[in-house]
């Protein structure tokens, strides 16, 4: 009986910091390029329990201390451009998502599993000179979820 009062506790927990978004609310087209390395704010929010993911600001800060999943994708169509996004922890850069396609249309995607304390952001940052595009189906998504506390 106690297992089960730990575990249901534990699952409760989970549920601080879960985020799926995508990069435009409506529309279509392209962010960037920019001469500067530029936070990307998803707008579109699909899930955001636990508000850990502010979508004015494009910044997840994590709720609890514990092990967050992470993950990116980014498209963009052909051209002298390439698409690039990094995601950073604080000011720490982990992992980038990069595509350069000449013609058509090209994805990348990255994941990384980050131990976060309380009040540490999460956010992904598109590389200077480079550009992303999104549209109704949803091309350059973030998302990111607790696993566990600690």
């Amino acid at each position: 009986c106690n297992s089960l009062v730990i575990h249901i506790a534990l699952s409760l927990s989970s549920w601080a910091g879960w985020l799926s978004a995508s990069l435009l609310a409506t529309g279509s087209g392209y962010v960037g390029p920019f001469p500067a390395h530029t936070t990307l704010i998803f707008k579109h929010v699909d899930t955001n329990i636990g508000k850990a993911y502010n979508p004015d600001t494009g910044i997840f800060t994590a709720p609890v201390r514990g092990a967050y999943h992470f993950e990116w994708y980014i498209g963009t169509y052909g051209g002298h451009q390439a698409s690039a996004a990094v995601l950073v922890k604080n000011s720490q850069l982990i992992f980038m998502a990069y595509e350069h396609q000449t013609s058509g249309y090209g994805t990348s995607a990255m994941g990384a599993t980050l131990l976060l304390e309380v009040g540490d952001v999460v956010f992904v940052r598109l590389w200077e000179n480079t550009k992303v595009f999104d549209d109704g189906s949803h091309h350059t998504t973030f998302s990111g979820h607790l696993l566990f506390t600690m």
